[in-house]
């Protein structure tokens, strides 16, 4: 008997009768999660009414809009530029000159900027793409808030506000608190000062200043910040002839105040300011009396110092020049007024150092280049929107656009890039306007050009100031 064939055939029959077991089914962490899924329970109507006007969901929705609304409106003219340079090819200085100014950007909410006059603009110092402009009352909507300002966004084409706030009483006046990335302020028609912070969800102001006589019972036409970051004030003045200084953290009264007052004790009913470059202390005003003033806050020289006459209307606009450079042109500064004209004066000067006369109606602002120091705006009642080189010509704008329609321009507002400029009117609507490079550039001799264009404008505004006091004399009978 082999036994070893036995064992073999033992082994082979026990390996064709496998032993059977019961194999689950694994799960998937699918699975697993439709299992753990709670129950989720169907609102009612009432229930989802109450959600979507819950304050947390309409914040909610409203930034997922907005982004949405950006990712539509994206202006991004990068898309076409030949960095080769073939767009230009054949064209010289004067063939370019026909893009001196381009329109770019076009700004109006049919809701909140119709039949509105737009009082003041004003470009964020930390947003650069970011421009809040104030506006007056609408007529015809008596049941809307006197008083509007409007954020909105240089990056987006077609775009709503980024953040509309309001208050009863007309905004004559707004900026961005500098330092303070989330504050804007306003000065309004019945002499308080706003503030309102884009971090709360409310369009009303979080703070304003109290109706007294401590604080301005006059319109405020402009308000400033003014300091360092560890040191600064929001200054304001007004018509009712005084000067105010808050902090931002507590407006319910000015930290100091001063009447601005002339020789003859009349109060300087203030209609612009503008603080010199790099100083808090010392600036310039113009008034409803067709004067200017150079003025200080503090010190022996406190309150008015000079006064410079050779307007015949109201000042409108007022400018210190605040290029730097290699020379320091920061005695100079530029007014506007309703009699049609636009002069350059310096500090150093009783009288006007040059007269800009192209304009034939009221000429409402003007505004030194940020970046070239021979270079300025200026927006008048007829439209147009002029650019003067003082080392081009002084007496026909280096670049000029008239908006359809002809509006009165009351505000322009360069960008701290110098390359574009906002204008903005008397129906509601701002045009952002790009500033060609061969003009809105400085070259490096246009500071020493300055200089001798300044000489020439000065040795001629010295003749005519002879002129005229010989004039005055009258010729002696013989």
């Amino acid at each position: 008997m082999d036994v070893n064939a036995d064992t073999t055939h033992g082994r082979r029959a026990s390996h064709r009768m496998s032993h059977a077991e019961i194999v689950t089914q694994p799960v998937s962490e699918e699975d697993k999660k439709d299992e753990e899924k709670p129950i989720v329970k169907e609102l009612s109507e009432e229930e989802k009414m109450q959600v979507m006007m819950s304050q947390d969901y309409q914040h909610s929705v409203s930034r997922a809009a907005r982004v949405v609304q950006r990712m539509l409106a994206i202006n991004d003219a990068g898309l076409t530029i030949d960095y080769s340079g073939a767009d230009n090819d054949g064209k010289d200085d004067d063939s370019l000159a026909g893009d001196k100014l381009k329109l770019q950007q076009y700004f109006f909410d049919e809701r909140w900027s119709k039949r509105r006059t737009i009082t003041s603009m004003d470009w964020s110092p930390q947003f650069p793409e970011l421009l809040v402009a104030s506006y007056n009352g609408n007529d015809d909507a008596p049941n809307d808030p006197d008083g509007v300002a409007l954020i909105w966004n240089l990056k987006f084409k077609n775009m709503a506000p980024e953040y509309i706030f309001h208050c009863q009483s007309a905004v004559m006046s707004t900026c961005f608190a500098q330092f303070h990335p989330n504050l804007v302020i306003g000065g309004t028609y019945s002499g308080r000062i706003v503030l309102w912070d884009n971090r709360i969800n409310k369009r009303t102001p979080v703070q304003r200043t109290p109706l007294s006589a401590t604080s301005h019972t006059h319109p405020v036409y402009c308000v400033n910040v003014v300091g360092t970051q560890n040191a600064h004030n929001l200054i304001s003045v007004s018509t009712d002839g005084r000067i105010c200084s808050w902090s931002l953290d507590m407006l319910s009264q000015p930290q100091d105040s001063m009447e601005l007052q002339s020789k003859q004790n009349k109060p300087i009913a203030a209609t612009c300011f503008s603080f010199l470059s790099g100083d808090a202390n010392n600036f310039i005003v113009g008034s409803e009396e067709c004067v200017v003033c150079s003025a200080c806050r503090h010190g022996s020289k406190a309150g008015i110092n000079d006064m410079f006459e050779g307007h015949q209307g109201p000042i409108t606009g007022i400018d210190t020049h605040k290029v730097p450079g290699q020379i320091d042109f920061s005695p100079y500064f530029l007014t506007s007024s309703f009699d049609w004209t636009i002069k350059l004066w310096s500090m150093k000067q009783p009288y006007y150092i040059h007269s800009f006369e192209d304009n034939n109606d009221y000429v409402y602002d003007v505004r030194w280049s940020p970046v070239n120091p021979a270079l300025f705006a200026s927006v008048d009642g007829e439209g147009r929107l002029d650019l003067w080189n003082l080392n081009h010509d002084t007496e026909v704008p280096t670049a000029s656009v008239t908006i359809d329609g002809r509006p009165a321009l009351n505000q322009c507002r360069w960008h701290e890039t110098g390359h574009h400029i906002s204008v903005g009117d008397n129906t509601g609507h701002i045009h952002v306007y790009e500033v060609g490079e061969h003009i809105a550039n400085a070259k490096t001799d246009d500071w020493s050009n300055l200089v001798h264009s300044l000489q020439e404008m000065k040795q001629h505004a010295a003749e005519r100031e002879e002129d005229s006091s010989l004039a005055g004399l009258g010729t002696p009978l013989r």
